[in-house]
């Protein structure tokens, strides 16, 4: 198999493809011709970018382009302040939700606490209320207790006047006053 390269040329073997030069000194020539082709390149680049260089300050002097570059700067603080102004609403209200939900937050915790105190007063009240029907119970204990030994005591002075106007009765008939004993007549007669 042949291949050719410019100004060289290729042969296949089995162990790879063999390049030799067509002409040794034309090979020269042409390196001598890539090499300015290269420089003319480079120069080429250089005064292009030295024209661009040109245009672009020549652009940049020029009134409109002053005017463009004011007016881009104008819209870019506008948009620069905008932001500013938009942030600044956003962390106020961000501020204000915060602040409400803090100003819920302690509405809350005063409701807990006023729920806890009126529980806990409710549970003295009950508990005074307990104190007081026990303190009652107890009184009225105390009272029919009173009540049983003055009845007791009433019933014994009784029993105990009852049992001395017995005693006295009987001893008056013992002793035959109030006529209460009937005469027993002695007589001794004779038959």
């Amino acid at each position: 198999m042949r291949t050719s390269v410019i100004g060289s040329a290729a042969y296949s073997t089995k162990l790879g493809t063999v390049i030799f030069p067509v002409n040794f000194f034309s090979c020269i020539s042409r390196r001598q011709q890539e090499a300015e082709l290269k420089l003319i390149e480079e120069e080429t680049a250089r005064r292009v970018e030295e024209a661009i260089r040109k245009k672009v300050e020549e652009s940049l002097n020029s009134e409109e382009i002053k005017m463009e570059i004011q007016r881009r700067l104008e819209e870019g603080r506008k948009r620069l302040l905008d932001e500013v102004e938009s942030q600044l609403e956003k962390e106020k209200e961000a501020a204000l939700t915060e602040a409400r939900r803090k100003e819920e937050q302690a509405r809350k915790e005063k409701e807990e606490l006023e729920k806890m105190l009126e529980e806990n007063r409710r549970k003295v009240e009950e508990s005074q209320r307990r104190e007081a029907e026990e303190q009652q119970r107890r009184e009225e204990e105390r009272y029919r207790e009173l009540e049983r030994i003055q009845r007791e005591k009433e019933e014994a002075m009784r029993r105990k006047k009852q049992q001395e106007e017995e005693e006295r009765v009987n001893q008056m008939k013992l002793l035959g006053k109030n006529k209460s004993r009937p005469k027993l007549s002695f007589a001794f007669g004779s038959k």
